[in-house]
């Protein structure tokens, strides 16, 4: 497949990423669907280029899965997209226990386990996507529902991948759940991160703050806005910050 042609059957996957509409009925009870079980397959012929390009930015495919963990905004995607291809040239199944995650090699297995309620599942990743800002992974609505993230439409997780020479370990639950944070900077200098609070404090943008913490071994104040009650809120935050000219946004979790 052409680089192309790639970045078209991609594009698609983007339109439907989360989706709050029922699903078809089916007789198959999602709640019930059992975890994927990590097994050696080789690495899928399609679905794997070295790199990618979607809305303009550029993905890097991981040279392999081993050892990956990442945290962030999980969401799924389902009716839209059931029955059409995966980036693998697989049949999508909504019910299936399955996600997309745009770098990782496919397929590969991953334990996503939700922050804030300490369900876990363990998918096996076949697709990409999601392509929206600030998501890590894109999971099916089997998947989704065991989590229980189905009614709000994201939620923080981990993404741990597991393989078949290594059972998966279960992510123990965050004492509370893990509040959001949309963070424009982090500096050595306290007086450039004030200087940074203050420009976004005179747009408007409210709970603006400077803490202190620590990275690399040193200390650094971060320039934060929050805690934001959602992922709604966050990404609300974020775009008005962009419509201001604060380009560097990330997000932070405590």
């Amino acid at each position: 497949m052409t680089r192309t042609a790639l970045a078209l059957a991609l594009l698609a996957v983007t339109l439907a990423a989360c989706t709050g509409a029922p699903p078809p009925r089916r007789t198959v009870d999602p709640a019930q669907v059992p975890d994927a079980v990590p097994r050696a397959e080789p690495r899928a012929a399609r679905g794997n280029p070295p790199f990618y390009e979607v809305f303009g930015e550029r993905y890097v495919v991981l040279p392999t899965a081993d050892g990956y963990v990442e945290r962030g905004v999980a969401s799924w995607y389902g009716p839209d997209f059931h029955g059409g291809s995966t980036s693998t040239g697989e049949q999508y199944d909504m019910y299936a226990m399955t996600a997309a995650h745009k770098t990782l090699p496919l397929p590969a297995y991953a334990r996503v386990t939700n922050l804030q309620n300490g369900r876990s599942v363990v998918v096996r990743i076949n697709d990409r996507g999601p392509f929206k800002k600030n998501r890590i992974i894109d999971l099916s609505y089997a998947a989704a529902v065991r989590l229980d993230i189905v009614r709000e439409g994201t939620a923080l997780v981990e993404v741990s991948v597991v393989g078949p020479s290594s059972p998966p370990t279960v992510v123990a639950a965050s004492a509370g759940p893990q509040r959001l944070f949309a963070q424009a900077g982090a500096f050595a200098d306290e007086s450039n991160a004030r200087r940074l609070a203050e420009g976004l404090a005179a747009t408007g943008i409210q709970g603006v703050t400077v803490d202190r913490g620590t990275g690399g071994g040193r200390t650094l104040f971060r320039v934060r806005i929050g805690p934001l009650d959602s992922v709604a809120a966050y990404d609300s935050v974020v775009e008005r910050m962009r419509s201001a000219g604060f380009t560097s946004v990330m997000l932070a979790l405590d």
